[in-house]
């Protein structure tokens, strides 16, 4: 794999990985804030809070999954193994992992695996 490419993708991914982090603190700053505020509140505020709880833990989850995939592509680099797929070992299009720079999977491959675990 080209290595301008390469360490382009690291350079995003490390962008990609900062921003996740701030939002991971600033939404972690938001859960305690509607914690701390779910005091005297009647039933209705009491509802939103907790819908509003439920959704930072799905975000912060969604985020920590993205985070361990960009991690692990940040591996991939380290090692000499970013930009092949994980299933076949053929090389993901640059197209792909520019869209996707934490891709495991050829497009083909993944669509292998979704119509598997269906």
């Amino acid at each position: 794999m080209d290595q301008d490419f390469v360490q382009q993708m690291k350079t995003k991914l490390l962008e990609m990985k900062q921003e996740i982090i701030e939002n991971l603190i600033h939404e972690d700053e938001d859960f305690r804030e509607i914690a701390a505020s779910n005091d005297l509140k009647d039933l209705v505020d009491v509802a939103s809070s907790d819908i509003d709880k439920k959704l930072l833990n799905a975000l912060s989850a969604q985020d920590m999954k993205r985070l361990r995939l960009i991690d692990a592509a940040l591996s991939r680099i380290e090692n000499g193994k970013y930009g092949f797929c994980l299933g076949t070992g053929k090389p993901i299009p640059k197209e792909r992992l520019e869209a996707i720079p934490y891709a495991l999977y050829t497009m083909e491959y993944q669509a292998e695996l979704d119509r598997r675990n269906r």
